[in-house]
């Protein structure tokens, strides 16, 4: 029996029940929360509740004729859909009442529907023959206040350095002559030395302000401007005179930083060689003290041993080159000259051979070349000599005795550099994010009524799905990098090899990420994005570049991963590896082996948007992955496989661990700053970014999580299911939470954003 005549109680329910019928949102989970609610609905008759029960038995549905009676209901009523309402559902059905009751109440029961079961206007809002209000966003969040969430105790240094940005010599322009972008990018980071922008992160006595952070966030807003303005700003500042102030001591200090931070003393870093990129214990470039003379001798030895893809090289008047330091015959492993490059008329000095890389696939306007040594002399004072020197009788001496050690203190000081090239990678996305988001809010497409307008592309369930989990992750990774850059110049830690593992693994990923996202950007605006004038065909290009160099990702996640299982050595405090393995199996076997099934099948909402859950996630998948590695290299070390080939042997495990604790880490320091944010409406915010981010992850690895039984089928439906509804639920704040990346409108030139 259609019944045709709804008392009011009901016809407030009719549009839910229309959007579920007409959809098929329903689950057994689903009608639980839908009867929940009108148990719980005290406006409601016992007649009114009798009668929506019966429309949730999916074994005995409503009618079609029935249904069309509901269609041909929400049409009538003139009522208009504002898809900007915080709860348009909830909205349209109050104002559906208010035609047939003045002043009906705000039902909250039905807004617990619209939440719970995600329902969103791409729902519904063809399915109602109804006015469709559409906008680009909700007003329910100021972006200013996520940007100042993310500027954090750097916000007066930002907010200076955005205004500073808004002049012409920083505007953006297509650059096709790589003389010309050459040196209207030596130009801009002149200016930027000029005023004190470079010191940023140094000591105060020479003209900086010993803010690391601060230095990070400038990088960061460098590729806004122009990715390759932004590598030569860390070569210079960065790179060489970064290796200056930590290689080096106090006469170092003295002779070359004031000049550096103002950019009157152009240099670059010479380490990666032409035959050996990401060994640097292994370069072939010699560095021989000569006694006699009390001088070094740097040199080329070989073809394949000249530097290689060095910023700067053709502008720079010295070189920080890297070499094998053999003194009275013996090699002392990898150290750090300062080698003259160039005369004041910048003529290139004797010995040296300086040969420009030309084109490359991006970062067109910086100087990269080839650099070769010919028994080049320097001063025995131009070692940078920290953590080893030469002394006055000849001999060499370092208070760090091991040379592996001193070779890994000696780069840990350069982990800073790794941060920046993420934090810039990172950059590049909120900028490629900005512009596709923004095209989105204003590009329509495809309609299945001729008599109304085309449909907003944000819209589209698939164009959420491909941009709004980027977004979350962006606000991830920011927090991430932010901690571990406060904790790399916290002077109450001196060791710095687990933020030195950390920090490979966040580099790697991130950076990876941010490939992905400016890629699927560009896809996602079509045949604009590939226009040179829309910025994302340079953010693609530039950002490439970041997954290989400051070490090349592969590698630094192995480094990540053997750095994770040096902790746990160190953790159990053990004298040999076996009995590691034996502590560990203790230690883990109760959380790896065992699985609760109602655990793994557990799909209810509370459940999979809960940290808690999202960490137990993460951890037991670093935990077993770290486990069952160290069990694969017990394994084959037993069999009498040398070490080095036992972990050739596991290289694709050694991977997985680094990407998967890289995740659990970034989450994790996410997840902190969420609990700080003292503002509750925005703290809920974050956190709804924080499940989408931890869900897609679980998703992205569902594969590994349903091996390892951690998850059913059922829970991996869910959870992709969540991950859809939470892109659904942020859409009305798309654009408000790329405002929140903090972009000054000057640099968002790209003619598809505005």
């Amino acid at each position: 029996m259609i019944t045709t005549d709804y008392s009011l109680g009901v016809l407030q329910y009719i549009p839910f029940f229309y959007v579920i019928w007409s959809d098929d949102l329903l689950s057994a989970s689903e009608i639980s929360v839908v009867k929940k609610t009108i148990e719980l609905d005290a406006s409601l008759s016992t007649q009114e509740k009798q009668q929506l029960y019966l429309w949730l038995d999916k074994g005995n549905p409503p009618e079609d004729e029935e249904i069309k009676t509901w269609k041909q209901l929400v049409s009538a009523s003139r009522v208009k859909l504002i898809e900007t309402d915080t709860h348009p559902l909830t909205s349209f059905s109050q104002r559906m009442g208010n035609a047939h009751c003045a002043g009906c109440e705000f039902n909250d029961h039905l807004k617990h529907i619209e939440i719970n079961l995600g329902i969103q206007p791409n729902h519904y809002n063809h399915l109602f023959d109804v006015e469709v209000v559409h906008e680009r966003t909700s007003s329910l969040y100021d972006p200013h206040n996520l940007d100042e969430i993310l500027k954090g105790s750097h916000a007066d240094i930002v907010d200076s350095f955005r205004k500073f940005l808004d002049n012409p010599l920083f505007s953006w322009h297509i650059q096709r002559d790589k003389e010309v972008y050459r040196n209207r990018v030596l130009k801009q980071v002149s200016l930027l030395g000029e005023k004190g922008y470079g010191a940023m992160a140094y000591p105060k006595e020479f003209g900086g302000k010993n803010d690391m952070p601060g230095y990070a966030s400038i990088f960061e807003h460098l590729m806004f401007v122009d990715g390759s303005l932004a590598v030569k700003f860390g070569v210079q500042f960065g790179l060489f005179g970064g290796s200056i102030q930590k290689l080096g001591t106090a006469k170092h200090h003295d002779l070359y930083l004031k000049d550096t931070v103002k950019a009157n003393l152009l240099g670059c870093f010479a380490m990666t060689e032409t035959g050996h990129g990401s060994n640097v214990r292994g370069i072939k470039t010699t560095a021989t003290y000569d006694a006699p003379s009390d001088s070094i001798f740097v040199h080329t030895p070989g073809k394949n041993d000249n530097k290689e893809y060095i910023g700067n090289a053709l502008h720079s008047k010295m070189a920080t080159v890297f070499a094998q330091l053999i003194v009275n015959g013996k090699n002392e492993g990898v150290h750090a000259v300062l080698v003259p490059l160039r005369n004041e008329k910048h003529e290139v000095l004797e010995g040296i051979t300086v040969e420009d890389n030309g084109y490359k696939l991006g970062l067109n306007g910086v100087d990269n070349g080839k650099i070769w040594f010919d028994q080049v002399r320097v001063p025995r004072a131009n070692l940078l000599d920290k953590y080893g020197e030469i002394r006055n009788d000849g001999s060499y001496f370092s208070k760090i005795k091991n040379p592996n050690k001193r070779f890994f203190t000696m780069l840990g000081t350069l982990v800073g550099g790794r941060i920046c090239v993420a934090r810039g990678a990172l950059g590049g996305a909120k900028m490629a994010l900005t512009i596709a988001v923004k095209y989105a809010l204003g590009r329509r497409q495809f309609n299945d009524s001729i008599k109304m307008q085309e449909d907003l592309i944000m819209d589209y369930p698939t164009h959420q799905l491909r941009l709004t989990p980027a977004v979350a992750g962006t606000y991830v990774y920011h927090f991430a990098l932010e901690a571990m850059m406060n904790q790399y110049r916290d002077p109450s830690v001196p060791d710095k090899r687990k933020i030195e593992t950390q920090v490979a693994g966040l580099k790697s990923i991130i950076t990876w990420f941010a490939n992905s996202t400016i890629q699927e950007c560009r896809e996602a605006c079509g045949g604009k994005g590939y226009l040179l004038e829309n910025r994302l065909a340079d953010l693609r290009t530039d950002v490439d570049i970041f997954t290989t160099f400051e070490g090349d990702n592969t590698v630094l996640l192995q480094l990540a991963a053997k750095g994770i299982l040096s902790d746990f050595k160190a953790e159990f405090n053990s004298a040999g590896f076996a009995s590691v393995l034996k502590l560990l199996q203790s230690q883990l076997s109760d959380k790896l082996t065992v699985i609760n099934p109602l655990y793994s099948n557990k799909v209810d909402a509370e459940h999979l948007y809960n940290p808690k859950f999202h960490m137990h996630a993460f951890n037991y998948r670093t935990r077993r992955l770290t486990y069952t590695l160290a069990m694969r290299i017990r394994s084959y070390i037993k069999k009498g496989v040398p070490s080095y080939q036992a972990f050739l042997k596991v290289q694709t495990h050694l991977l997985a661990l680094g990407k998967a604790y890289s995740v659990e880490l970034a989450y994790f320091e996410y997840h902190k700053v969420c609990q700080n944010v003292e503002d509750t409406k925005y703290r809920g915010l974050l956190e709804k970014l924080g499940a989408l981010y931890a869900l897609d992850q679980i998703h992205l690895d569902a594969i590994w999580f349903l091996e390892q039984g951690y998850i059913g089928g059922n829970k991996s439906k869910a959870i992709r299911q969540r991950v859809e509804r939470l892109c659904s639920e942020l859409r009305p704040h798309i654009e408000v939470l790329v405002d929140g990346f903090g972009i000054p409108e000057h640099c968002i030139t790209a003619p598809i954003a505005q």
